[in-house]
């Protein structure tokens, strides 16, 4: 299977400063065409998995998905894709140092100012391994997301502009944030971001 050809590879990557902003994420994006090969990841994909764009795009970062949670994940994947329905899901990925890790990976469907769909984005960030237990478990993956960028000291615009929602979703994720943690200023979410190693200290 190869990338498609023709395709933008991540909404807005031909803009120099939002490709910086996408490199700079403090978790991994990706993005895939219409026909459900993926065309991008950003370069926190590339540095944890120790692969170049051209190695992981098409169905290339298939290969990294721990066998056993192989079929499930693109199960997943394409059950959603082909219904155009976000998903969240959790996998085992090898990393560049030749272990497996857990991530949570958060996707969904793209659509063009006329309303065709033009693939899926998602972002990936890892997790403790199942049954260990976590304090950020509350929060869903859109939401350690939002947090990590508001952490990153990303404003609210800027996020619904990163993660391609809406100027509304993003302000209403970051109140949902702050009510499920139950602090009410931006500092105290940047340092449970910090405490939960979401973003480095």
């Amino acid at each position: 299977m190869q990338p498609s050809q023709g395709i933008s590879r991540y909404p807005g990557e031909n803009d120099e400063r939002f490709k910086l902003l996408v490199d700079h994420m403090p978790f991994m994006l990706w993005s895939s065409a219409h026909d459900g090969l993926c065309t991008y990841f950003n370069r926190p994909w590339l540095e944890f998995r120790g692969r170049t764009l051209d190695q992981e795009v098409g169905s290339g970062w298939v290969e990294g998905v721990h066998p056993d949670d192989r079929e499930r994940c693109l199960d997943v994947y394409w059950r959603s894709f082909n219904a155009r329905l976000p998903f969240d899901m959790e996998y085992r990925l090898l990393r560049a140092d030749g272990q497996y890790r857990w991530v949570r990976d958060s996707g969904r469907a793209q659509f063009d100012g006329s309303g065709g769909f033009t693939g899926y984005t998602g972002a990936c960030i890892e997790i403790p391994a199942p049954g260990r237990g976590t304090a950020v478990a509350p929060l869903t993956a859109r939401e350690v997301q939002v947090l990590a960028l508001v952490a990153d000291g990303k404003s609210t615009k800027e996020i619904a502009s990163l993660l391609q929602i809406s100027y509304k979703t993003a302000d209403s994720h970051r109140s949902r944030i702050m009510e499920k943690l139950g602090v009410h200023e931006t500092a105290s979410l940047v340092r449970y971001a910090v405490r939960q190693g979401i973003v480095p200290a």
